[in-house]
């Protein structure tokens, strides 16, 4: 997953890195060197095979339960699959003492724990104001509470809209986000890569009626690991500059 391959890195481990997927992309740099190994939903078994690793890091939600299934059978395995903030801090804890970096976790944890109380102290006094994050378009689907997402989102003071939906990553008509008055829309750079084009589009024909459109990094709201130090902060910073005047 993108986002363990970068913890891996910044926690000061990534020559311990033999393979990774095609969508890991950060950090460049430290990655030049690294195998490929194919995507999440199909990697190659054989290439995993030939470099006989010490440690798989899998997810539930990105890999598929075979193949982890496969890995297990083979190889040390440490799957993470956080649905909460909490979840994902205690992971990174526990990542970094697989690969011996306790030490060098403590600031990203401190961090964490420091955005955390920042969001929470900006938004006393102030509601949620109500959010459609979309993560597709065609068709459109959003995520609810049982997500990673959903937390950051509560945590940068967002009701998400979609929270009550019984998938996890519900397919959603646009006039069912309608009826729940979003105030804004996300519209992030993953899963699906919103561009400035489609806002505008999107914006020009009301599609979401008279809700602000914006753009966002994807990764602040569901990119977990050593990202959270940093993306918690956008993502509440984000919401806070965006709130409809009372």
């Amino acid at each position: 997953m993108p986002s363990t391959t970068e913890t891996v890195c910044e926690l000061g481990a990534g020559t311990r890195l033999v393979g990774c997927t095609r969508y890991c992309t950060e950090p460049a740099a430290g990655l030049a060197g690294v195998v490929r190994v194919g995507g999440t939903k199909n990697p190659s078994r054989e290439r995993i095979a030939s470099l006989d690793p010490d440690l798989v890091l899998v997810n539930a939600e990105e890999n598929r339960i075979e193949d982890i299934a496969w890995l297990r059978a083979r190889w040390p395995v440490l799957e993470q699959t956080p649905r909460s903030v909490r979840q994902a801090a205690d992971a990174l804890r526990e990542l970094a003492e697989r690969l011996d970096a306790a030490e060098t976790v403590t600031p990203f944890l401190l961090r964490i724990e420091a955005q955390l109380a920042a969001a929470a102290t900006s938004q006393l006094g102030r509601g949620p104001v109500p959010v459609f994050y979309a993560i597709w378009r065609k068709p459109w689907m959003s995520v609810n509470r049982d997500t990673f997402v959903h937390d950051v989102l509560r945590i940068a003071g967002a009701q998400n809209v979609c929270a009550d939906a019984p998938a996890r990553y519900p397919e959603i008509a646009v006039a069912d986000v309608l009826g729940q008055r979003p105030a804004i829309v996300l519209l992030p750079s993953e899963p699906w890569a919103f561009t400035d084009v489609e806002r505008a589009e999107l914006e020009r024909e009301r599609t979401f009626g008279m809700a602000r459109l914006l753009l966002c990094d994807g990764r602040d709201f569901c990119w977990h690991g050593t990202r959270m130090a940093d993306g918690l902060g956008r993502a509440a910073e984000l919401v806070s500059r965006s709130r409809p005047p009372r």
